[in-house]
């Protein structure tokens, strides 16, 4: 199969002030415009999102305020991005869930009508993750070299998950610090660091679902009609919010902030 059929294909990928769609915005992009004949041509333009770049972006992508001061707005660039991409396929890793949607938001701000109608998608994640599925029997042929006999039997997957624990254990015992990704600075050695390093929190996340997200050194609401909202401002102005999520089907740990939010009781950072 050819990467292209018949018209261009650009590869992008966004970076961005955050990762709420209605907030936040773009301040880097790339594109990687793939002709029929095979000939590629690469553009990078970072932007002025006009708003605050969060430290914890910026630790992301090592994009600053200062970076962009004097980088144009993205309406300025709007009108010859969307002719760049005029009868182009798309194509990135994770696209349809995040960087499409972020890049029509910018273009209606602009006031173009961006659409994906009629343009074929390739996202290279979701190939990704149906070619390599994340799941018991994929991790059990990873990590054993062996196939779950009677798979999906409780017996047989619970013996299954601690022969793969088992062999987690010994593939990175042995493993240096350049050996891990980036997030992971070394292997847990007790199970107590192991108990805490799979406690996995999206980025930015201060509850385990990232409902509540860190802002620098604030916490934010990070879903909902207030979402980018700090939560002190919430608890004096929309205390019935806080009141509603207690109500609500939420997480233990969602609930708890939101309680101590009530009576003035904030997290720390760090702490």
């Amino acid at each position: 199969m050819n990467l292209t059929d018949g018209r261009p294909i650009v590869f992008f990928d966004l970076e961005t002030t955050g990762t709420n769609l209605q907030t936040d915005r773009i301040v880097e992009f790339t594109v990687v415009k793939i002709q029929p004949d095979g000939t590629r041509e690469v553009k990078t333009r970072r932007l002025n999102p006009e708003m605050h770049i969060p430290r914890e972006a910026s630790e992301v992508h090592h994009i600053t305020d200062e970076d962009v001061k004097d980088a144009p707005k993205f309406r300025q660039i709007s009108k010859n991005l969307y002719i760049y991409l005029e009868g182009c396929d798309l194509g990135g890793y994770n696209i349809l869930k995040f960087d499409i949607p972020m890049l029509e938001r910018e273009f209606s701000r602009a006031g173009l009508p961006f659409t994906t109608r009629g343009r074929r998608i390739v996202d290279v994640y979701n190939i990704f993750c149906r070619m390599e599925p994340r799941n018991l029997s994929a991790a059990y042929r990873f990590f054993c070299g062996k196939k779950i006999e009677d798979a999906h039997s409780a017996e047989a997957d619970t013996l299954a998950t601690v022969e793969v624990y088992e062999a987690q254990l010994a593939r990175y015992a042995d493993w240096q610090p350049g050996d891990f990704p980036e997030s992971v600075e070394a292997f847990p050695k007790t199970l107590d660091e192991m108990s805490e390093f799979c406690q996995v929190k999206p980025a930015g996340g201060v509850d385990r679902t990232g409902r509540f997200r860190w802002r620098e050194d604030e916490v934010i609401v990070a879903f909902g009609r207030w979402s980018g909202t700090p939560l002190k401002k919430i608890a004096v102005e929309n205390p019935d919010f806080l009141r509603w999520l207690l109500k609500a089907d939420f997480p233990d740990d969602v609930k708890k902030i939101a309680s101590d939010a009530l009576v003035g009781i904030f997290p720390v950072k760090g702490s």
